[in-house]
């Protein structure tokens, strides 16, 4: 497979951070955005870009839709935007309405409304990577790939992937579709490690109690389904905001490991990673254009480490913090 081929089955813009966009658009109620918010999003995608970060990712739920909204009025008044950047949304959650409780639905009709909604806020007319939020029990697979499908010929949406979802789902829906599924965005990160603790616990009493789906990983590999993990700092646990022993340990190897290389706590830990041969794309939270900035070194170093700093870890260093993180040594 060539390296243009691969670009296009990941549709990752060749992005090794990408800007999570859940933040944007004010409140979670129903108020609506102010021109405050738009600054705050145009300064956010500034920063971004300016860090080597092409790719933003959304939701139609993020802020009741006003996540993608403000993001579309940043495309309107800055003309060649969007040929620069790779956009990405999620649907298939739908939010309590008065007697209504939170529920999913990947029925086919309401992905292809949702997506529609989500052009119309985006003020685009495609989406670059469309994910399915989260499985929903009710769903049929071969309904959800027709939709897929035809959002497809349509030209609104040019590559599809899933969130949340397990190797044994991703499997079933690959089946009754005839596109590629490139992503799956799962929570990853140096404190939710189920998905590597389930990799070296085997034969052990903890596996019981790590939960991860075992496969899940490996799957994707595989079947070249690129791995995004959202929540990639943990709130800043190991930058600035420790809670255990464990953490602030962490913390203190993160900052020795940052010294040492010229860069930020903040990109040693998105590298720890990256470091995996899973080739993990972290999908970044904040809307601070200076905490984004603080993430350009793991956005921009190549396999080499080249970048003006590194976030890269050897062998070693990321043994090192995966064990401080854990609290305890492996089995």
């Amino acid at each position: 497979m060539t390296s243009t081929e691969t670009n296009e089955r990941t549709g990752s813009a060749d992005d090794r951070v990408i800007l999570g966009c859940m933040g944007l658009g004010g409140t979670w109620d129903t108020a609506p955005y102010s021109p405050g918010d738009i600054d705050t999003a145009e300064a956010a995608i500034q920063a971004a870009l300016e860090s080597g970060i092409s790719t933003f990712d959304h939701a139609d739920i993020y802020r009741k839709g006003k996540a993608e909204s403000v993001f579309g009025e940043v495309l309107a008044r800055t003309p060649g935007l969007r040929e620069r950047i790779t956009l990405q949304s999620k649907c298939g959650i739908r939010q309590a309405e008065g007697d209504l409780p939170g529920l999913y639905d990947l029925r086919g009709p309401t992905i292809l409304r949702r997506v529609e909604d989500s052009l119309t806020r985006l003020r685009t007319d495609h989406l670059d990577l469309l994910l399915l939020h989260r499985p929903d029990p009710l769903a049929d697979p071969a309904e959800i790939a027709e939709a897929l499908e035809s959002l497809h010929r349509q030209g609104l949406v040019r590559r599809f992937g899933v969130s949340n979802m397990n190797a044994a789902q991703i499997a079933l829906l690959q089946h009754h579709l005839g596109l590629p599924l490139v992503a799956n965005q799962l929570e990853m990160s140096l404190h939710r490690r189920d998905w590597v603790e389930d990799g070296v616990l085997v034969d052990t009493p903890e596996s019981a109690a790590v939960g991860f789906p075992t496969g899940t990983v490996e799957h994707c590999v595989r079947h070249g389904v690129r791995l995004q993990a959202w929540g990639p700092l943990a709130k800043g646990r190991y930058t600035g905001r420790q809670e255990t022993a464990a953490d602030h340990e962490t913390a203190t190897l993160v900052a020795e490991f940052a010294k040492a290389k010229g860069t930020t706590p903040e990109s040693v830990v998105l590298g720890w990673l990256q470091r995996h041969p899973a080739r993990i794309v972290p999908v970044i939270g904040t809307t601070d254009p200076e905490r984004i900035r603080a993430c350009r070194d793991a956005a921009t170093d190549d396999d080499a480490g080249t970048a003006r700093g590194t976030a890269r870890l050897g062998h070693e260093e990321w043994y090192r913090l995966w064990i401080a993180a854990r609290g305890h040594r492996l089995p």
